[in-house]
């Protein structure tokens, strides 16, 4: 039904608060640089609006260090929308200081938390091989 795929992986050993403010912040990052995936604003039986979701399925997986490594390798060497949660951005307080924390990680071995991925199927499904559903 879809061309394009959507994997949000989360490194397995966070706490649960941690795995669910990555993956939603993750999600968000993926909504901002592809509106075209976003669907048509809800609205209830009352005609009370609700916000648009995305249009698609998004997979959240957990991961080992060497699945979000080979995610963020194969993400880049394919040119995937890819947005990325780093550990040091746990101990900032706002967005500045996130996008702060997020350039000082070395741009080929960042301490990832969690990467999503958008793009192609077969491009996403090479990106994300041996990552497990998350339970």
């Amino acid at each position: 039904m879809f061309d394009t795929k959507v994997a949000i992986l989360v490194l397995d050993d966070l706490a649960t608060w941690q795995k669910l403010n990555v993956t939603a912040f993750l999600a968000t990052g993926v909504a901002a640089m592809a509106p075209e995936a976003m669907g048509d604003p809800y609205e209830d039986a009352a005609g009370r609006q609700f916000a648009s979701l995305l249009g698609q399925p998004m997979l959240i997986f957990a991961a080992g260090e060497s699945e979000l490594k080979r995610a963020h390798r194969i993400s880049g060497e394919k040119g995937l929308l890819t947005a990325a949660y780093v550990r040091a951005m746990f101990s900032t307080g706002h967005d500045a200081a996130n996008r702060e924390a997020f350039k000082a990680e070395p741009a080929d071995a960042p301490d990832l938390v969690g990467i999503a991925i958008r793009g192609p199927k077969k491009d996403v499904d090479k990106a994300i091989k041996g990552a497990k559903l998350h339970p």
